[in-house]
């Protein structure tokens, strides 16, 4: 089943998602309109500094001067590392101003990680901001200079921006760049705005180049999904490295004219989230399932109520919301809970549950799609009809055209304009799409094919479990078992008998894990997802 790329773009009639063409102009029509409304909420010596869309402007302007006269041009990739700060926000968007390609890097990578992406990259400078407090410092990086950026908010909410090159003055000029060293095609193009890099925790970190065309398309589309106006406010909670926190709620909110607010540290805190909405009249926001299991732990003492904390919905995406965990936070936060589904290559979201006056809402789905055409195709690439799974295959204009560097890979994952999830799942007869797990994920326990992701929901379901992770375990007469592993919630008295019994009465007798362990915490990615591959190497080979 083939589902149209209008199947969920709300009623033009009623809604007008913002007429952006990229990272460029993405501030044009508020500064011309509005230029004295809020766009991002900071922290000054303790105290919140609304900043309005003239003054984001008018240092995004700046910043692209600054970043010319450093001997920066049109079509030159610069990697940007930084928390979710002002810095952030206004090198992004004076860099896209400058003509330039952005590649936002996560400030915890090591070394030899950072290194080897900027490398590969070909990036002419590192534009490095503030960390999040208690945050290690940056790893030494050796392939391009690094430059520090810094902007300084007063009370009145006036700011100036700096750009500190060390005097380096034309220092960017020489760095060898992507396209001198790989031939045309596998580097940055003029049309490029951002390279993102893959999680890499099933396999190496991958380069996605995405145009302003993508980021285009993608920042109409969740508008759309969501109505977002000037009238909705929200709080970084996800890092602007990932696509998640950088599309869905940094340019999106500040294309439709909306306001953000960054997080004092730079970083997510459950501690002052809630008074972190209350500070920005916060009217959604976006989180991983884990943040959502926090919240939901901490909310008996210290949600305010949603008279307090008005919200218009809650979004998660990034990784499955088990059903439990979306029940409890609808009926504690008063607000309907609308799971997304997206990836890098996509440029963040490709389906989303609609607003409750849009359309219903299904338990367990990831909604309809969003700008894009959606496929459910079997093995031999033939459209599967409703109901059966198959692999998620997604086109449309937020898809990327391929990986950099890596023309094997992009052969494989891109047939005939249609980009390959690796993802399994099924449509129903309304077009929405339900998951079941990953290709690269599924246990081959004896020739039978377990969806850990299958597992894990069953295993959340238990009352007292927080969170649980399925791996493969070595087998010699099998070739692989099932392995689990859970965390329960603080003051829980749990056996990993029970549980088991649990799964006995809800799993077919192949996907009962064969070994089950209680454990204190679980590994997670940079982005708030479950990291399967440390969860592998914990837990595979222990007895």
């Amino acid at each position: 089943m083939a589902v149209p790329t209008t199947a969920s773009v709300c009623d033009t009639n009623r809604y007008r998602p913002p007429a952006v063409t990229g990272l460029a102009d993405l501030l044009h029509r508020q500064t011309r309109d509005c230029p004295g409304a809020r766009a991002l909420v900071v922290t000054v010596a303790g105290n919140r500094v609304d900043l309005s869309y003239g003054t984001l402007a008018a240092l995004a302007d700046e910043m692209a001067v600054r970043l010319g006269a450093a001997g920066l041009g049109r079509g030159d990739a610069v990697g940007l590392v930084c928390a979710n700060t002002a810095e952030f926000v206004v090198t992004l968007l004076g860099a896209a101003r400058a003509g330039l390609v952005v590649a936002p890097v996560d400030p915890a990578l090591s070394g030899p990680e950072m290194s080897a992406r900027l490398d590969a990259l070909g990036a002419r400078a590192i534009l490095a901001g503030p960390l999040a407090t208690g945050a290690e410092p940056v790893a030494r990086v050796d392939v391009a200079p690094s430059w520090t950026v810094r902007v300084d908010v007063s009370r009145a909410g006036t700011a100036t921006v700096a750009l500190e090159t060390d005097g380096a003055g034309g220092g960017a000029r020489g760095v060898r760049g992507v396209r001198d060293v790989r031939g045309a095609g596998d580097g940055p193009t003029g049309d490029d705005a951002l390279v993102l890099f893959t999680s890499g925790t099933t396999d190496r970190a991958k380069m996605v180049p995405l145009t302003h065309a993508n980021v285009a398309a993608s920042v109409r589309g969740i508008c759309a999904t969501y109505e977002l106006g000037p009238g909705d406010a929200t709080v970084a909670v996800m890092p602007f490295f990932h696509g998640h926190g950088l599309f869905a709620a940094l340019l999106a909110s500040l294309a439709s004219g909306g306001c953000v607010l960054l997080p004092e540290r730079g970083r997510f805190s459950a501690h002052t989230f809630w008074d972190d909405v209350r500070a920005a009249g916060a009217t959604w926001f976006t989180a991983v399932p884990t943040i959502h299991e926090i919240l939901l732990d901490r909310s008996a003492a210290e949600y305010p109520g949603p008279e307090i904390a008005p919200l218009r919905f809650v979004r998660s995406c990034s990784a499955p919301l088990n059903a439990a965990t979306q029940r409890a936070l609808e009926r504690t936060l008063g607000a309907p809970l609308l799971s997304a589904y997206g990836m890098t290559e996509t440029t963040h979201q490709t389906t989303s549950e609609p607003l409750p006056e849009r359309g219903p809402l299904k338990q367990g789905s990831v909604g309809r799609t969003t700008g894009v055409g959606l496929r459910v195709v079997d093995r031999n690439g033939r459209t599967c009809p409703v109901g059966t799974q198959g692999e998620v295959w997604v086109q449309g204009p937020t898809v990327t055209r391929g990986y950099l560097g890596d023309r094997e890979e992009t052969a494989e994952s891109f047939t005939d304009g249609w980009f390959r999830t690796g993802d399994l799942g099924s449509l129903d007869e309304d077009g929405y799409l339900f998951l079941t797990g990953h290709i690269k994920n599924l246990i081959n326990r004896g020739g039978e094919k377990i969806s850990p992701e299958h597992v894990e929901d069953v295993l959340a379901g238990y009352p007292g479990v927080a969170e649980a992770a399925v791996f493969p375990i070595p087998d010699a007469h099998y070739g692989q078992r099932t392995g689990a592993v859970v965390v329960v919630r603080e003051g829980e008295m749990l056996g990993s008998g029970q549980i088991l019994q649990y799964c006995r009465d809800r799993l077919s007798a192949t996907e009962v894990p064969d070994r089950l362990q209680i454990v204190g915490a679980l590994p997670h990615t940079a982005k708030g997802g479950l990291d399967r591959r440390a969860v592998e190497n914990l837990y595979a080979r222990a007895k």
